[in-house]
């Protein structure tokens, strides 16, 4: 019997928690990347023969996953692999702000997670795959943040900016190789997560979009991380995924 691999970023709450619990209802291998563990979730997924890996790591300090990551898939069997997936969702979100008022570890925290270690992880996703016959997938989590600026929000804005153009230029790689990975970018929608929460509350002298968030949660506008999570990879399962890399959940 074939296994179906997939390792997700920031596994640990939200939409990554979400999309990890949604997969082991259905029997695949997960791996979930997260500063901290859920033993309930290993447990949640064997009682539905799932199974769920999880390594407690910090993606500020993204080489050193990306190589352990390199190692965990030359553990398996190609010919029993009957597909692999990286979901990159881990992001983090630095002080409310203008830039000069974000602290620089902060700045640099945010480039490292957001955007360093999906590309590090990408590339190590890539070299351990290459001569798989199965299908290889890449989904990085983008944000409507990263196609559409706003004020407070510098490094975020810049990370997701920055993982578009990258999937831009890996899907343009990958489709010049035999059996290439198909790589999206996905704007998952509005979600309601401790993002939505820090946003909400943030002071509107340094954030002048606060008010429209407070809508979004007045008016019932976000969607719950299991709702987004079904939805993430209901894309991710289209037939026509990996046409536009550059896409988003609403897309039809």
């Amino acid at each position: 019997m074939s296994e179906h691999l997939f390792i997700v970023t920031g596994a640990s709450r939200g939409l990554g928690a979400a999309v990890v619990e949604r997969l082991a209802v259905h029997g695949h291998v997960v791996l979930g990347i997260a500063r901290r563990n859920d033993p309930a979730q290993v447990e949640r997924a064997r009682s539905r023969r799932g199974r769920v890996e999880q390594w407690n790591a910090d993606l500020a300090a993204p080489a050193e996953v990306a190589e352990r990551l390199r190692g965990w898939l030359a553990a398996f069997d190609p010919a029993q692999v009957g597909g692999a997936t990286l979901i990159n969702n881990a992001a983090v979100l630095t002080r409310i702000g203008s830039l000069e008022t974000v602290d620089a570890a902060e700045i640099a925290g945010a480039l490292r997670v957001g955007l360093e270690a999906p590309l590090l992880l990408s590339a190590a996703f890539l070299q351990a795959t290459a001569t798989w016959p199965a299908r290889r997938r890449i989904l990085n989590i983008s944000s409507g943040l990263g196609r559409r600026a706003m004020a407070g929000q510098v490094p975020y804005c810049a990370v997701k900016a920055g993982l578009d153009h990258a999937t831009r230029a890996m899907a343009l790689d990958q489709a010049q190789q035999p059996n290439g990975a198909l790589v999206v970018s996905l704007a998952p929608g509005v979600i309601d997560t401790d993002m939505q929460v820090a946003l909400r509350a943030a002071d509107p002298a340094g954030f002048p979009d606060k008010a429209m968030f407070v809508g979004l949660k007045e008016g019932g506008q976000l969607a719950s991380s299991a709702d987004a999570a079904a939805r993430v990879l209901g894309y991710l399962d289209r037939p026509d995924f990996g046409t536009n890399p550059i896409a988003d959940v609403r897309d039809a």
